[in-house]
């Protein structure tokens, strides 16, 4: 029986479309920040993107900062690096621009810097968000820069702790950004790779949001629509990256994924979490991997869900042709289909995968999967991922 007990949140102001970095002045000064901290990641500060970007800026006469020292899985030394160039350069805000991991570092950034507690003592566990000094944590501009993790609606970041080798989720309502600027212009010069990547990371937040459980009609509606738009829109940006229409259908997807997994993730990204922080690779194209089997181990819960999805996507024959429409796009888009076509030289003996197991069934994502994940189930998921065999 659905228990109709629920807490709904929606995204910030979303200034959507071609050209609208332009605005970026004049969001500042909406947001009431004078002297932002820039922070993106090594690859991106050094494109024409940014140099373009950072002139609007100083033609604005606005003075700012710039750090880059942002790992692909974002860890606690980027942060603190972040926050000593923060403090620094008397910043009283920051632009977050950049994929995932710019915008995550960035918003930590803005958090932490005011903070007087360890960053991991705000993990999302519980109320622990409570611990922070709100009034201490600085506004954010976000400005995506590639259409997957929908980091510019959400109120928390990811960060790997290098003693632990684990993945943290921080949240705090106040992380959510105050305007996202989401322009997919900026999104046009993405490598196949990458909008391969975040594109299937969007699909992943908005598949696993659709099949948690939890009463959430608003949260199942937004998912829905953004599968559907992946499906239509990724193959074309994967084919075309000046396809600006289907460079725009990614954008809103990878924002209406992120808002929709508030209602909870699942297997995927609990064990993507652990993969990524010990070989450090793509997150999107981990999801990516692990998806298929997954869906194969939720069948029994998600059956029917995926019946209803797959006739809204126009996909014929219910939850197989589902997984099928999922096997054709990740080949299309030249998805590994296991791990050692992710990983290269992957050797994995029976300690490391254990470790693995055991930290996905601890990671904060794991709880939201329908069908409850064991250890024996996640050893089970990693063979299947490993051998490419359901």
């Amino acid at each position: 029986m659905t228990t109709f007990t629920s807490k709904w949140n929606y995204p910030t102001t979303v200034r959507f479309g071609p050209g609208r970095i332009k605005e970026l002045p004049e969001v500042l000064q909406a947001a009431g920040i004078k002297r932002p901290l820039f922070v993106t990641d090594p690859g991106l500060a050094k494109l024409p993107v940014v140099a373009k970007t950072l002139k609007l800026l100083d033609d604005a006469k606005i003075p700012h900062g710039v750090f880059s020292e942002v790992k692909p899985n974002p860890v606690e030394s980027n942060l603190t690096a972040g926050i000593a160039a923060y403090k620094k350069g008397e910043h009283d805000g920051v632009i977050a621009f950049g994929g995932g991991s710019a915008l995550d570092l960035g918003k930590l950034v803005a958090f932490q810097a005011g903070q007087t507690r360890p960053v991991w003592d705000f993990e999302d566990i519980g109320d622990w968000w409570m611990r922070a000094n709100g009034e201490a944590i600085a506004p954010i501009i976000a400005v995506p820069t590639t259409a997957g993790t929908g980091s510019e609606v959400g109120r928390a970041a990811v960060i790997t702790n290098e003693e632990s080798h684990t993945k943290k989720v921080i949240f705090h309502p106040k992380m959510l950004p105050v305007i996202v600027i989401a322009d997919p212009e900026l999104t046009v010069g993405m490598p196949p790779f990458i909008t391969a990547g975040t594109g299937m990371d969007a699909l992943a937040h908005c598949l696993e949001a659709y099949c948690a459980p939890g009463y959430h009609p608003m949260a199942d509606g937004i998912g829905v629509e953004g599968i559907r738009l992946v499906f239509e829109n990724l193959p074309r940006a994967f084919a075309d990256g000046h396809d600006i229409e289907a460079r725009a259908n990614m954008m809103a997807a990878a924002a209406m994924g992120a808002t929709a997994f508030q209602k909870g993730l699942g297997a995927i990204h609990s064990l993507s979490h652990p993969i990524g922080a010990l070989y450090d690779t793509h997150h999107g194209m981990t999801n990516a991997v692990f998806m298929p089997y997954v869906l194969a181990f939720n069948r029994e819960a998600i059956e029917e869900k995926i019946a209803r999805l797959a006739a809204y996507c126009a996909i014929r024959g219910g939850f197989d042709g589902f997984s099928k429409a999922v096997m054709k796009l990740r080949k299309e888009l030249k998805v590994p289909h296991a791990l050692p076509d992710l990983i290269k030289g992957l050797d994995m003996d029976k300690k490391r995968k254990t470790l693995i197991a055991d930290m996905a069934v601890v990671d904060p994502t794991a709880g939201g999967n329908p069908v409850k994940l064991t250890k024996k189930a996640a050893s089970a998921l990693l063979d299947a991922a490993i051998t490419g065999e359901n």
